[in-house]
């Protein structure tokens, strides 16, 4: 019986629908069904673990092993037991006949086997192909779960914000966050009792000697996340300030800071 071709195989086990055919010659082949199964075993491995994080490399003598066992040579056949020792003759033997070459092994010979080696077995040559077929999948597999996996975003630095004098009852905290795609934004949480009347609270960046700011905009309630601008380097604009700014249509500093950290690096 012929088998499904390895590449199909790997396919189907991907998710790729069956032709008639290949339903019906897996459910009459015992050899296919088996490695479509393990091939699909391997297809699940490698997407349960899309999610588990950072992969490690796998050190030098993983990949080793994996060749060696798939490039170990056949073992040599046993020799065959050599002819037993003639009985001794009466007579004098014969003196031996001078060495000739021996013929060259024509197509017949070969047919026959003579001067060849043995052909590995076709099922053990099946399951080397199929282990090598697995792991090449499984490691594709990985490969791409990795590549679209969304970026994981970092903490690059934070600060814990402290009241000034006319808050005293105010604490807060900042973080800055970094994607793989390298957009920031600062969360900041703060929790004050100050009745804000009909003014808002604004998060401003400040350098550390208080000569340059930015606004990174209002915070609604205790908590919010807001970009940082391309242009603005975080080791310079270290304090994030809190301020409570009056409803009167000035886009400066009010001067009333509600509390303000020093960011440092997570």
């Amino acid at each position: 019986m012929s088998h499904l071709d390895p590449e199909r195989l790997a396919l189907l086990a991907i998710g790729e629908s069956a032709a008639d055919g290949e339903r019906s010659h897996l459910e009459d082949c015992p050899v296919c069904a088996t490695e479509l199964e393990e091939l699909a075993f391997a297809v699940s491995v490698g997407r349960a673990t899309v999610d588990v994080g950072e992969w490690e490399t796998p050190p030098e003598r993983v990949w080793e092993g994996i060749l060696a066992d798939i490039s170990h040579p056949e073992p040599d056949p046993p020799a065959e037991p050599s002819a037993r020792a003639a009985a001794p003759s009466a007579s004098p033997a014969a003196p031996s006949p001078p060495p000739t070459d021996p013929p060259a092994a024509g197509p017949s010979s070969r047919a026959a086997g003579t001067g060849s080696p043995p052909a590995a077995p076709r099922g053990r040559t099946r399951m080397l192909f199929t282990l090598a077929a697995s792991v090449a999948l499984l490691l594709v597999i990985v490969g791409i779960g990795v590549a679209v996996r969304p970026a994981q975003p970092v903490e690059v630095a934070a600060a814990s914000l402290d009241a000034f004098p006319a808050h005293p009852g105010a604490r807060g905290s900042a973080t800055v966050i970094e994607t793989d795609d390298r957009e920031r934004v600062v969360r900041v949480t703060l929790d004050a009792d100050a009745d804000t009347g009909d003014g808002a609270r604004e998060v401003w960046l400040i350098t550390a000697d208080a000569t340059a700011l930015v606004s990174l905009g209002t915070l609604e309630g205790s908590e919010g996340t807001f970009p940082i601008p391309p242009d603005i380097d975080i080791d310079e604009y270290v304090l994030v300030d809190v301020s409570l700014e009056p409803a009167d249509g000035d886009p400066q500093h009010s001067g009333d800071s509600i509390v303000r950290g020093e960011l440092r690096a997570a």
